[in-house]
């Protein structure tokens, strides 16, 4: 039996910024206890949504102890170490073991990409260099290269490689995928607008965006299919597409921060090339907001 990372809702947390664009850990830290008082069920930090790929080495092991400690056993710590050099991927998974994080999500490799072979000798090289379960995450949009389902299939063979974050929005490879695995692999959502439709082929949960400014109602949707209430959680799905929509109307974690810098949370600027959104991006942004009563 594989290790399970979690069930319910993993949070990918923003990390926030001051105004000279260092990161904001007492803030940080005010969001992870806020997430767990919500009742969020897994912190995954420094993933995309936290600005992984704009920090510097120190920052990013520094934010992962400091989730680590931060959220001291109250659940489970995934750290976010994907990258396209295998050998800092490899790194940055060992110093993410010793300083106590509970799993590790590893993104494809972007712009060099590889091949579905080269995919299968990344990720096994990442998984035999720890035994931490291993999170795949498949994010086509943003890395131009997705993870077929034959390839999943070898992946999963590897007692490490327990799970993958899918987000290629294509249910019909995602039911092939699950076919082949045959049990072998657990499937999370990495779209929040798909978390409903892959609960239902047996995915046990989301690794959400918007669990960064609804985190209790992200939750309660997880649990709401989990206890049997289908319709009910199909509703909720539904209840929340507009504001999915609005939190990537523009490149992620743009809208995100900007949600909850309204939100009075202060999670602070983007760090370049990241920039402010355009003012009917923000527009959009805050009617969905209101419409949750969040500001």
């Amino acid at each position: 039996m594989k290790r399970v990372p979690f069930k319910g809702s993993a949070v990918a947390i923003v990390t926030p910024m001051n105004e000279d664009f260092s990161i904001n850990y007492n803030k940080l830290g005010q969001l992870i206890d806020w997430q767990i008082e919500q009742g969020t069920d897994c912190i995954l930090v420094c993933g995309t949504t936290g600005e992984s790929t704009v920090m510097t080495d120190e920052e990013h092991v520094e934010c992962i102890r400091y989730a680590v400690e931060k959220t001291a056993g109250r659940v489970p710590v995934m750290a976010g170490c994907g990258s396209n050099d295998t050998a800092y991927a490899i790194w940055l998974s060992k110093e993410s073991k010793a300083i106590g994080a509970d799993s590790l999500l590893h993104v494809t490799p972007y712009y060099n990409k590889t091949s579905q072979k080269g995919l299968v000798a990344h990720f096994n090289a990442i998984a035999d260099a720890t035994d931490l379960p291993v999170v795949l995450y498949n994010v086509p949009s943003r890395t131009g290269l997705n993870i077929q389902p034959q390839t999943y299939a070898e992946l999963c063979k590897h007692p490490n490689i327990v799970a993958t974050k899918e987000a290629n929005n294509d249910i019909a490879a995602i039911c092939k995928t699950i076919s082949l695995c045959r049990g072998d692999l657990i499937f999370y959502s990495g779209n929040d607008d798909q978390i409903v439709p892959i609960l239902s082929m047996g995915g046990l949960g989301v690794i959400s965006v918007m669990a960064n400014i609804i985190p209790k109602e992200t939750h309660a949707l997880t649990q709401t299919f989990f206890n049997g209430d289908l319709a009910g959680a199909a509703k909720m799905q539904a209840d929340v597409m507009g504001l999915v929509s609005a939190l990537f109307c523009d490149v992620n974690p743009i809208p995100v921060k900007e949600a909850l810098n309204l939100m009075g949370q202060n999670a602070g600027p983007c760090r370049l090339p990241l920039v402010e959104m355009s003012d009917a991006g923000l527009a959009q942004l805050k009617g969905e907001l209101k419409k949750f009563n969040l500001i």
